[in-house]
C-alpha cells in the first residue's frame, strides 16, 4: 500500500515516522479561509481540502491502493481560533490569552482509501500556568511559536507552562495518533 501524507507539518512527519510507517509526503496548496464557526467541523474541511487536493493531483491509476492522510490543527481559547500567528505582535496576543487558562486543540483527519473517504475530529484540552510579560516575550525570541497553532509547541519550551492535559497529547502536537489508527481500523480495515 502506498501511503501520502498530505502535510508539510514536521510534527505529523515525525509522529508517522515514529509509529514506524513508511509514507510519502504530497502537499497542495488549499484555501483555508473559511466561514465555519464550529471548530470541528472547521478542522474537518480543511483536512478534506488538503487530502482531496492531494487526491485529485493523482492520475487515476495512482489512487488505487493508496491511503491519504491529512490533517489540520487549531487552537480554540475564549471563543476564538488561534492559528499560526501572523508575527510577534499576534504570538505575544496569543500567549497572554492562554496564559493562566484552558484551551482546546482541535485537529481534523481526512482519510481516503480506494475510493471510501472519512473524516474525524479531536479535541484535547490543554491548561497554561501564567506567564509574565517577560516569559512571553523570552519563548518568542525563541522563535518556536512561528509557525504553531497558538503560537506555541507543546513539545519544546512552552511545555514549561503546560499544568496538564486531558485527552491525546499527539493531538495537541498535530496529529491525533489514537484517533487516526481506531478510524483505519473500524473504516477500512487496515492494521499497522
Amino acid at each position: 500500500m502506498r501511503i501520502i501524507l498530505a502535510s508539510k507539518s514536521p510534527r505529523r512527519k515525525e509522529i508517522l515516522e515514529n509509529l514506524g510507517i513508511d509514507f510519502e509526503i504530497i502537499v497542495a496548496d488549499v484555501d483555508e479561509n473559511c466561514d465555519i464557526n464550529d471548530p470541528k467541523t472547521l478542522v474537518m474541511t480543511i483536512a478534506e481540502r488538503k487530502g482531496r487536493a492531494v487526491l485529485e493531483s493523482l492520475a487515476n491509476s495512482a489512487k488505487a491502493d493508496t491511503l491519504i492522510i491529512a490533517c489540520d490543527t487549531l487552537v480554540y481559547a475564549e471563543g476564538e481560533f488561534l492559528g499560526k500567528p501572523r508575527d510577534n505582535a499576534d504570538a505575544h496576543r496569543m500567549l497572554k490569552l492562554l496564559s493562566d487558562n484552558a484551551h482546546e486543540v482541535i485537529s481534523g483527519i481526512y482519510l481516503y482509501y480506494n475510493g471510501k473517504e472519512a473524516s474525524r475530529a479531536e479535541s484535547t484540552k490543554v491548561c497554561f500556568d501564567k506567564m509574565t510579560d517577560s516569559d512571553i516575550q523570552k519563548y518568542i525570541e525563541s522563535g518556536e511559536p512561528r509557525d504553531k497553532a497558538g503560537a506555541y509547541a507543546i513539545q519544546g519550551k512552552a511545555s514549561a507552562y503546560i499544568k496538564g492535559i486531558e485527552g491525546d497529547y499527539f493531538n495537541v502536537v498535530g496529529l491525533p495518533a489514537h484517533l487516526l489508527f481506531k478510524t483505519l481500523k473500524e473504516e477500512f480495515k487496515i492494521e499497522f
